[in-house]
């Protein structure tokens, strides 16, 4: 499955693996003139390939090393010609293929490994448009996202989901997630989030400070629990979220409550 949506200027390319009729999971990469962020998963990639063919993309770019935004990039090398560019500490991440749990070869597949460019003086050039690279860690350690800071642009990958994050993944550290949204916070103008999961918010910031007043609530009282009275993480679970999501049995345990505790705790 592949659908556009205009934006002004920048085109949202949505795309999801498609079984029996329902898309597993929808993902989003952007178009802003000749540059394309992100690619998809391995799953969507001919699709994307064929919307591309007559679009004048001259470069492409990933926000970090995940298969389900990468997974586009070698073919559109391969068949295109198209150089794709990294945040260095994706770069050797990509060059290989990547251990994946079962959910996640159904959803997105394998990537295939590709050869990509470090980004030079964190700066990428469309055709009418400079967009800055700031590194966002936290999701992952090479996590970026890039700032058009004239539109307040913000293509922020998997930085931000959701104004109310309930699960995590146990590679994923939200204290690393929770700053890397207050420096997005303290740059001077304001931010539409153009997000990899197809949401727009179109008042950034005021996002933002919601999702961090959220998990700062949540890690507050998360604390409390454990000082106070003394509970378990997996207690601290039911009595925040009344148990453990759903979403964990269905990813083999990685998308889970529990883990936002743990990394609420520790941070």
């Amino acid at each position: 499955m592949l659908e556009t949506e205009e934006f002004g200027p920048v085109t949202q390319i949505k795309m999801g693996r498609e079984m029996d009729g329902r898309v597993l999971y929808r993902v989003a990469a952007y178009l802003v003139d000749d540059l394309l962020i992100d690619t998809g998963c391995l799953h969507t990639a001919e699709e994307l390939l064929n919307y591309l063919k007559d679009k004048n993309v001259r470069r492409v770019f990933v926000t970090h090393y995940h298969e389900d935004h990468i997974g586009g990039a070698a073919l559109l090398q391969q068949e295109l010609g198209l150089n794709v560019w990294a945040p260095p500490r994706s770069i050797p991440l990509i060059a290989k293929t990547p251990k994946l749990y079962p959910y996640q070869e159904l959803v997105w597949g394998y990537p295939d490994p590709f050869e990509a460019l470090p980004v030079a003086e964190n700066e990428l050039r469309a055709d009418h448009f400079r967009l800055e690279m700031v590194e966002a860690p936290g999701h992952s350690e090479d996590h970026v996202v890039l700032v058009e800071p004239f539109k307040g642009w913000c293509f922020s990958g998997d930085l931000f989901v959701s104004e109310k994050i309930k699960v995590l993944r146990p590679e994923e550290d939200i204290g690393k997630v929770m700053q890397s949204m207050q420096n997005l916070l303290h740059l001077e103008h304001e931010l539409i989030l153009f997000t990899s999961i197809g949401r727009i918010e179109p008042e950034g910031k005021e996002a933002l400070k919601n999702c961090l007043s959220h998990l700062e609530n949540l890690g507050r009282e998360a604390k409390r629990l454990q000082r106070e009275e003394h509970l378990s993480e997996g207690q601290i679970v039911e009595r925040l979220f009344g148990g453990e999501s759903a979403l964990a049995d269905l990813t083999n345990g990685q998308f889970a409550a529990g883990h936002l505790v743990t990394s609420l705790l520790k941070s």
